[in-house]
């Protein structure tokens, strides 16, 4: 399908300051897609909080405006400027969040405002885990053992079901497993579920049995208005279960996989951005696989273009964040030119005979306070990476 001429002109949300959990990858993401949906003849209005990224710089977007991240700002916004549609998988978690709060409220169908790029019951299906869990379980791929919990006597209830610790405990709607953590004994559980709770915008967690230990993989899928689906690359966390994936030592492709674990993995990555209904564009699905029985269970998906899309972009040369805003447009992968061969459409899949880290850097030494031990909450404050012939190089 061709682009799309109903649209006009498109509006996106940038992800705000750059804190831990949420640094400059959004600012390469949302500069892209700026960038993209610029050459394709769109008027580009984008809304950022934070004045010091490459994204609020006047080349980039027609109309910035540096305004508070919040609905309210964002409506303003929307009402002086009636864009066709808005994009929310370029800025993060903040991005999304607003996006879900502007559909719930009434404010885009009020402006006739489009979602694109993630429709909001594929919003909510991702990131809500109740509604993750019941997909996972309608197209028979295995979650963790886990319950809901919205109060504290409700999460009491659920670490009694699952029967033993460590149990993991992760927010909804949170970024960078802010909020959540791993509790040993009865006392840690109790002061975790109460900070989740309490970080969680729809103070909602998700109790799970820990896999502490497990290998941790991550694959970056991306699909099309024609149903077309492609991996564009399969990253491997050499830290195990229980630590952050922006924390860990990561390899992208993965290295200790056999082909059928690998086709595995694929077969259910597709399954998911099926049914979890990403119609157009990039998402971050992760999974943890049991060393010693090889049992495979999938933790979480992102709909949006994430912390590890922006290292499989640079690991693959494939520029996820500008073809999830072309996707996002109407067009199918099909009619996108690869950038690197020129020749060949974005539906093939990039594949790569070199290997890629990412290592993590930390910076304790400037945050007294902090202990310095990694968890499911994301610590460190940038990376480093390097490309190499082989995984010792």
């Amino acid at each position: 399908m061709p682009r799309r001429n109903d649209l006009h002109k498109i509006l996106l949300v940038g992800s705000g300051p750059i804190i831990i959990g949420q640094a400059c990858e959004f600012d390469y993401s949302g500069t892209q897609a700026c960038k993209a949906l610029r050459d394709e003849g769109y008027e580009v209005v984008l809304v950022n909080s934070n004045p010091a990224t490459i994204m609020t710089d006047p080349e980039t977007a027609d109309r910035t405006y540096i305004e508070p991240l919040t609905p309210e700002i964002v409506e303003k916004v929307i009402a002086k400027e009636r864009p066709d549609a808005l994009l929310p998988t370029m800025g993060g978690q903040t991005a999304l969040n607003i996006a879900v709060a502007l559909a719930k409220n009434g404010v885009l169908d009020k402006y006739g405002v489009e979602l694109i790029g993630a429709k909001l019951p594929a919003i909510e299906k991702a990131e809500d885990r109740k509604l993750f869990k019941e997909a996972m379980q309608k197209i028979g791929v295995e979650v963790c053992p886990s319950g809901l919990a919205q109060t504290m006597s409700e999460a009491k209830t659920i670490a009694e079901e699952i029967g033993s610790y460590p149990l993991i405990i992760r927010p909804a709607f949170t970024m960078g497993g802010s909020g959540g953590g791993i509790a040993y004994n009865q006392e840690e559980f109790e002061e975790i579920s109460q900070s989740g709770l309490d970080a969680s915008p729809v103070s909602q967690i998700l109790i799970e049995q820990s896999l502490l230990g497990w290998k941790e993989y991550e694959l970056e899928v991306m699909r099309d208005l024609a149903d077309n689906v492609v991996i564009i690359c399969s990253i491997e966390n050499l830290d195990p279960m229980g630590i952050h994936t922006g924390d860990s030592i990561t390899v992208a492709p993965a290295q200790t996989l056999t082909d059928k674990e690998y086709q595995r993995l694929r077969d259910a990555s597709i399954k998911i951005i099926r049914e979890i209904g990403v119609e157009t564009g990039g998402s971050n699905i992760q999974f943890a696989v049991n060393p010693v029985t090889g049992q495979l269970v999938v933790i979480e998906m992102n709909p949006r273009v994430s912390r590890s899309s922006a290292l499989a972009s640079k690991a693959t040369g494939f520029p996820i964040a500008k073809m999830a805003a072309k996707l996002a447009v109407g067009y199918t992968l099909d009619e996108i030119p690869n950038d690197i061969t020129k020749k060949t459409p974005a539906s093939f899949e990039p594949t790569i005979d070199y290997v890629v880290t990412k290592i993590p850097r930390f910076a304790f030494e400037k945050f007294p306070g902090a202990l310095p031990v990694l968890t499911t909450q994301m610590k460190s404050v940038g990376e480093a990476m390097a490309i190499g012939r082989t995984f010792q190089e």
